[in-house]
């Protein structure tokens, strides 16, 4: 097996600087680190990861809880962390919990911690509880049976962060509400005299979040603001709750919390005799890579995953290095207007 002694030797450096450089130690020549890493891909080396661990009492291992299933956002958003963490020199510990309740997530957590990652990230928390950032004691304040608290030392990331996320947590996110007010200040443009909407699962920090963007857009032009009906993100329960809404009130314009709902509402609209947008016009959100080749193609609002994780991770890994915290960071949003709002 190769050692770090022989790439110390090929390189012309110490033992120690080819740790330094392994371990991506700061304050190292940018040529120094050039010829070590020649060196390393030459002869093969590739560390004993047990052994690092020993010296610098890290696994260079980052645990990711996810929440949300096969739904199309977060999915999307564990493909990007997944592939940010691993470009970073880190291992992935992925958890997959079955739901969203308190006790599961902080069972996956304290899993994650008996494992040694060096950093936490809950993905897509969908719950009402309380996330905390235990601090290097343990010490969090108690907020009853509804926390879940990162394991003492571990810097914990929240994506999509909730409505009481501790601020001692990392948090980065889409701007939801800004997305949502976006979707339907476009539909109130056009002319509609207001917009109906049909919300996501109101346990879902995105879904509520969607839903007061939508409700201030209407508040703040002085439109009606009708109740929402909620669907569970699918495509079966965006078509019932189009058809309620159809029945209730004859909308002309409709914001979706999602793309997959949307698609359910227009085929609800069609169903009904009624034109898209001649009659009814319909906005989603999360711009699935379908939406632009359905027969009438969705107007919706587009985010980027990818940089959401960029963001987060940098972050978490500094704070692995350093302690240190970071503010938040929300992605903007971008509205894709399409057929689906072109009369």
């Amino acid at each position: 097996m190769v050692s770090m002694n022989d790439v110390a030797r090929a390189a012309g450096v110490s033992q120690k600087t080819v740790s330094r450089v392994v371990n991506g130690e700061p304050h190292v020549r940018a040529d120094v680190v050039a010829r070590v890493r020649a060196a390393v891909e030459e002869l093969g080396f590739r560390p004993n990861a047990a052994a690092r661990a020993l010296v610098t009492r890290r696994s260079r291992r980052i645990g990711v809880i996810s929440i949300g299933g096969l739904l199309h956002g977060p999915a999307a958003m564990l493909a990007a962390l997944e592939r940010e963490i691993r470009e970073a020199g880190y291992a992935v510990a992925l958890i997959r919990t079955a739901a969203s309740t308190p006790a599961e997530i902080q069972a996956a957590m304290d899993a994650l911690a008996a494992e040694g990652v060096d950093g936490i990230i809950l993905s897509e928390p969908v719950d009402n509880a309380t996330i905390t950032a235990a601090g290097p004691e343990g010490d969090t304040e108690d907020h009853g049976e509804g926390a879940v608290a990162a394991p003492p030392g571990i810097p914990l990331l929240t994506v999509a962060p909730g409505d009481h996320d501790d601020p001692a947590a990392i948090q980065v996110g889409v701007d939801q509400s800004g997305g949502a007010r976006q979707a339907t200040a476009h539909l109130l443009a056009l002319g509609h005299a207001t917009v109906a909407h049909i919300a996501g699962p109101q346990a879902w920090a995105p879904a509520r979040q969607r839903l007061h963007g939508w409700r201030a857009a209407l508040l703040d032009a002085g439109a009606p603001v009708h109740d929402p009906v909620e669907g569970d993100w699918s495509p079966a329960s965006g078509f019932a709750a189009m058809r309620e809404l159809l029945e209730r009130r004859k909308p002309t314009a409709v914001f979706a919390a999602n793309d997959h709902m949307a698609i359910g509402a227009l085929r609800a609209i069609t169903e009904a005799g009624l034109g898209v947008p001649a009659d009814v016009s319909v906005v989603g959100f999360d711009d699935l890579p379908e939406a632009e080749f359905l027969s009438v193609s969705l107007t919706t609002v587009r985010y980027d995953p990818a940089e959401v994780a960029r963001h987060g991770v940098r972050r978490l890994i500094q704070a692995i290095a350093r302690g240190a915290g970071s503010p938040p960071h929300l992605t903007r949003t971008e509205l894709i207007v399409r057929e689906s709002t072109q009369r």
